[in-house]
């Protein structure tokens, strides 16, 4: 039968289990129970679905299966052909729907990469993709040798440097959508330890504006590559010479569409020197780039509270975690929020000032439970106003300012909408019970995602679809919405903790 045959029949439990394994077993690193021993696992039924909705179910499978390379799955085939850490952590929360087995072999996969010092690399390198499939390659971090001191190891190649740290958040609803088998396999009580120390390397080694937030040392670390917010710090980069490196993202992606050269000379220069000093932290120079970000910490503030549940299901109380979580959001309010403005910013920690660029980064921390009421209130009128337009010129949340001065619908995270920051975005809205925007907003998802082919990002204003196609978040988070009821909260008490909606602080 054709493929579409065989995924609505194992939807319907009809056939066989899918074979999520289609290139050899693991490969041995890093083995973490003697549980890992095969990937095979039936789909999940989808349950009552409209037919339409069934159809995307389906599409949006394939898209995580054709992706899938036997222990993860790729951002892209062609633009991304490696193992991404906050895409990984998406893609399990999608995933969970389809075969929680295979959600959690994904971040079983991206922690076998984990450093001693704690540190999750932003890529893992899959040694049969060629190097010149991807710029910075294997050959450029030299993990294994530069990063030996940090304690990278030695049997798998990795970047240097992390990603926003979603990843306890992902398995915490990895686990809560088969409890059975996650207790079976020892899932929480083998990798709790490995997010405990990701965050203590956050906390303690990243903390350096001396405010309790995680800084960030090179925009990739964020995610949102060539944001606004990262144009000022980045002018004190002197950018790496233009020949000493070759982009092979312009081989996949449009010019127009990516970051200029300048910025990538730039990121060039803070990656090999950030290597160049074996990866330390703390110590860099006045050109250093240093930012503390919301959307990463209010990430990092959401998995936090998700290592709480964690631990209670360990057996442990989890207060204390909470408690951090809710002492970081007073940090993140403080240090990063703007009243005047409206939105969290970034700050430069160089300058210690704020950097006055509206991004969506500034809308995600709308996911905390312990938000001030007033400040929840005020970024959803933000989202609304004229800055981001949501429900009224757009139709999903844009990544930079309608209105800024580099405003660009097409260029990456200068102004298209991302999936995975308007699922943020709608499970904020919902937390604080903003139900029929955050409904409105789902169903715009929904359409956008189906439309554009699963796009990595698209235009703000049209959906069109920008980047590359069949992106493997967008599917997984196709998947999770679709999974959800419209008027379901995403058992946010269940997720967080004390202080849901809203909390008491003022």
């Amino acid at each position: 039968m054709d493929r579409t045959t065989q995924l609505t029949a194992r939807r319907t439990g009809i056939v066989d289990p899918v074979r999520t394994a289609t290139s050899p077993p693991f490969s041995g690193h890093g083995e973490i129970g003697p549980s890992r021993v095969a990937v095979y696992d039936p789909v999940r039924p989808a349950g009552s679905l409209h037919p339409a909705a069934g159809s995307l179910h389906l599409r949006a499978a394939e898209v995580l299966h054709d992706n899938w390379t036997g222990t993860s799955t790729v951002p892209s085939r062609g633009l991304y052909p490696h193992q991404w850490s906050w895409d990984s952590a998406f893609i399990a929360i999608g995933l969970r729907h389809l075969s929680p087995l295979r959600a959690q072999v994904e971040l079983e996969t991206l922690l076998d990469a984990q450093w001693d010092d704690g540190r999750i690399p932003h890529i893992v390198f899959n040694p049969s993709v060629p190097l010149d499939a991807y710029f910075p390659s294997p050959d450029f971090w030299r993990s294994s040798t530069a990063g030996r001191a940090a304690g990278a190891p030695r049997t798998v190649q990795t970047s240097g440097i992390v990603q926003p740290p979603v990843h306890a958040l992902a398995a915490w609803l990895v686990h809560v959508s088969d409890p059975g088998l996650s207790r079976a396999r020892s899932f929480l009580s083998r990798i709790y330890p490995r997010l405990a120390a990701w965050h203590r390397y956050l906390l303690h080694r990243r903390d350096l504006g001396g405010g309790g937030l995680a800084s960030v040392v090179h925009p990739w670390e964020q995610g949102m590559d060539n944001a606004p917010s990262w144009d000022a710090p980045l002018s004190r980069v002197t950018p790496a010479p233009a020949r000493s490196f070759r982009r092979a993202d312009l081989d996949h992606g449009a010019a127009e569409d990516r970051p200029t050269d300048l910025d990538y000379g730039r990121y060039v220069r803070l990656a090999t020197d950030y290597r160049d000093g074996e990866y330390a932290d703390g110590t860099a120079g006045t050109d250093g780039f240093a930012v503390e970000d919301p959307a990463f910490n209010a990430l990092l503030i959401a998995s936090e509270h998700a290592l709480a549940r964690i631990a209670r299901e360990l057996g442990a109380t989890g207060t204390a975690r909470h408690a951090r979580a809710e002492r970081l959001t007073a940090a993140l309010v403080d240090r990063l929020w703007d009243p005047a403005e409206g939105m969290f910013f970034c700050r430069d920690v160089r300058t210690d000032e704020l950097i006055p660029e509206r991004g969506v980064s500034g809308l995600v921390p709308l996911l905390l439970p312990a938000l001030p009421r007033d400040t929840a209130a005020t970024l959803v009128r933000t989202l609304q106003g004229p800055h981001f337009g949501l429900g009224e010129s757009t139709r999903l949340v844009p990544s930079y300012d309608l209105t800024g001065h580099a405003f660009d619908p097409h260029r990456y995270w200068r102004g298209p909408a991302w999936f995975n920051t308007n699922w943020l975005v709608e499970r904020g809205l919902r937390l604080h019970g903003e139900h029929a925007r955050a409904q409105k907003l789902r169903g715009a998802l929904l359409e956008t995602a189906d439309t554009s082919g699963f796009a990595e990002y698209v235009d703000p204003y049209t959906g069109e679809a920008c980047g590359a196609l069949g992106f493997s978040w967008t599917a997984a988070l196709t998947l999770d919405l679709l999974h959800e009821a419209p008027e379901a909260v995403h058992s946010t008490t269940e997720e967080f903790g004390k202080g849901a909606k809203g909390g008491d602080r003022r």
